[in-house]
């Protein structure tokens, strides 16, 4: 069993490229099934294969396990091209950015993303949620087997302890934080600003969450179900509005977060050339937190606009990493440990067949000296007599393959078998 992840994340690939790689959340299930249907066309010789994806603002990642003829080498190769081709990218552009695990790296990188080792913040505890809500969608969506189920088990296992047994989440700056931190610079006075939030999402809530503590001037929830706004709104003491009122009321904001899961952007540059017009040039703050961007990138280029997009905010959020490198030394050392488990399991699979192999010529043995049995006692033979054909006949037939293999073996082999052996049948020497 080959397992495999293959992915972008913000290390390897600007948001540029990022966004046209992105899975819509909608799309997960069908892009699962997607996957496998892929192994199968593109390698008939499949019998079993299993996938997942995780996509979100700083990553995209198919995790993979087959059974493939080429290796894990095989299994890069086509779930790279699967990427490639299901969004309609050149393989040859997409694949410089690409990284490609095969097995322990693979998982020690699964226990690592979860354990918010892998984010821009590190130890942020959103991607965590993100990727169980990804296995949840994978499992619904047939494409969780034996293997990615033990490792994602596992691997929100490994993340729970981390998180318990070390500080590597102490003190980390978030991207809502570090959105109200770049706003101070643009603005003395979060109090005296209008702020607009465009989505409803976790990280909508969390950026606003900060703000309102600021006691931002007002608070506005654009979003394309009114509904779900207004419940938001309502929680903290502003209102809400309809994606559709954008352009008539863009102009009254200062500051603009958007977080949604559209795959076209919602701001256009033309709308807000009409609304810095509008607030007579004066300066308008925003952060598109979104992949695919929400706010149209030639919107960074007004010289009244101050445009941020995810990867901005890096080198925010990268603040007091120095200070938990003890924490992260714990969590590694954690996350090692546990993936050698879970290899170990691996290993032990690989014998399982074997194991039912043995198991099955054992009960035909077993089934053949039984039935002699039966009919030596049907015939009236004594029982001792009997049982002591029983028991000779099992041992001849248990010792026959193992004798005839010492037999025919020479040199090296033979040695080796003759070494082993006694472990097998607990001989003494």
């Amino acid at each position: 069993m080959q397992l495999v992840a293959v992915g972008i994340n913000h290390t390897t690939a600007p948001v540029s490229l990022r966004e046209k790689v992105a899975f819509p959340a909608d799309q997960i299930g069908q892009a699962v099934a997607s996957a496998r249907a892929w192994y199968g066309n593109h390698a008939p010789e499949v019998y079993s294969d299993e996938a997942a994806i995780l996509s979100t603002c700083n990553r995209t990642e198919l995790y993979a396990a087959s059974h493939l003829p080429g290796g894990v080498n095989e299994a890069i190769d086509l779930t790279a091209h699967f990427l490639a081709d299901y969004h309609q990218l050149p393989y040859s552009d997409l694949r410089p950015y690409l990284y490609a695990l095969p097995q322990e790296n693979a998982v020690r990188h699964a226990f690592r993303v979860a354990s918010g080792l892998d984010s821009m913040v590190l130890g942020e505890p959103q991607i965590l949620g993100q990727m169980k809500n990804a296995v949840r969608q994978a499992d619904a969506a047939g494409g969780l087997g034996t293997y990615l189920h033990q490792m994602f088990q596992r691997t929100f296992a490994v993340a729970k302890e981390v998180r318990s047994t070390t500080q590597i989440g102490a003190h980390s700056v978030s991207m809502a934080a570090a959105a109200v931190r770049l706003s101070e610079r643009i603005f003395d006075k979060i109090s005296e600003q209008n702020v607009l939030f465009i989505g409803a999402g976790e990280m909508i809530e969390l950026c606003a969450t900060h703000f309102a503590a600021q006691n931002a001037k007002s608070l506005t929830i654009a979003n394309r179900t009114l509904e779900r706004g207004e419940t938001l709104a309502h929680r903290l003491h502003g209102k809400s509005i309809r994606l559709a009122d954008l352009p008539d009321q863009l102009a009254q904001y200062d500051i603009v977060i958007s977080s949604t899961a559209s795959s076209l952007p919602i701001i256009g540059l033309g709308m807000v050339e009409r609304a810095i017009k509008a607030r007579k040039h004066k300066p308008m703050f925003m952060v598109d937190l979104a992949v695919p961007r929400d706010i149209e990138a030639e919107v960074g280029r007004l010289n009244d606009v101050f445009l941020y997009t995810v990867d901005d905010l890096g080198a925010f959020v990268q603040s007091g990493v120095e200070n938990r490198q003890a924490a992260v030394a714990q969590a590694e050392a954690i996350i090692e440990h546990r993936v050698q488990a879970f290899m170990h399991w691996v290993d032990a699979r690989a014998v399982v067949p074997l194991i039912q192999d043995l198991h099955e010529s054992s009960e035909a043995m077993r089934m053949v000296e039984l039935e002699r049995a039966r009919r030596l006692l049907e015939r009236g033979e004594d029982i001792d007599t009997v049982l002591e054909a029983l028991s000779r006949g099992l041992t001849a037939k248990f010792l026959h393959g193992p004798q005839q293999a010492l037999n025919n073996a020479q040199g090296d082999e033979r040695a080796r078998l003759a070494a082993l052996l006694p472990q097998l049948f607990r001989t003494k020497r």
